[in-house]
């Protein structure tokens, strides 16, 4: 097969998707339907990338479009889920789905939720995340490629944020945050909100 792998171009998901015997191009850019149809690509995957597929792109490949998402869907699509995951209290994880037109909103066909301490970092538990997609993708990989697994619509409106949500939130600790404990992190935030609305 010919596979498409848009994003982190250093994922142990790209040897392995060529051990098994698939042809697989990888980029960070921005593509076209013709950049698609010219190399007659089968799958899409996208993880880590930083554009939205459109509805031009989407038509081509129905139900071949997969987005790794560090986030335990529907909580916190779109930027910095583990982030928002603390703060907001909801639950981690991390989620395989099918794109459509909405920012992670494609029905979902495998997620995994995750538990982390208070004393670990944002960093630290960003690696976790990162791990256990790439083991769930991997795991899973035949059933999905076969069509095996049943998708399942997301009908709970979760959450959603953008990436400029969180600068508010970190102002002053932008070069620390991520290694600050989170118990450690999630207490500057609340300080600070408290004296937004004092």
């Amino acid at each position: 097969m010919n596979i498409l792998f848009l994003g982190y171009k250093n994922s142990s998901l790209i040897p392995f998707l060529k051990k098994d015997g698939n042809r697989v191009w990888v980029t960070e850019e921005k593509i076209t339907p013709s950049f698609v149809r010219e190399r007659h690509i089968d799958w899409i995957i996208s993880y880590g990338y930083r554009h939205i597929l459109k509805k031009d792109i989407l038509s081509l490949l129905p139900e071949r479009i997969l987005n790794l998402h560090i986030s335990f869907l529907p909580y916190n699509r779109g930027a910095d889920p583990n982030f928002w995951s603390f703060v907001e209290q909801t639950p981690k994880g991390v989620s395989i789905h099918y794109i459509d037109e909405g920012i992670d909103t494609g029905d979902v066909l495998i997620r995994k939720e995750m538990t982390f301490s208070h004393q670990e970092t944002l960093r630290t538990t960003y690696e976790q995340l990162q791990k256990a997609i790439e083991e769930l993708f991997m795991k899973h990989w035949q059933d999905i490629k076969n069509q095996k697994i049943h998708p399942i619509k997301q009908i709970e409106p979760g959450t959603y944020h953008k990436k400029n949500d969180k600068l508010k939130l970190i102002e002053g600790i932008e070069d620390k945050y991520l290694d600050m404990k989170i118990s450690e992190l999630l207490d500057y935030i609340s300080k600070k909100q408290k004296n937004e609305n004092s």
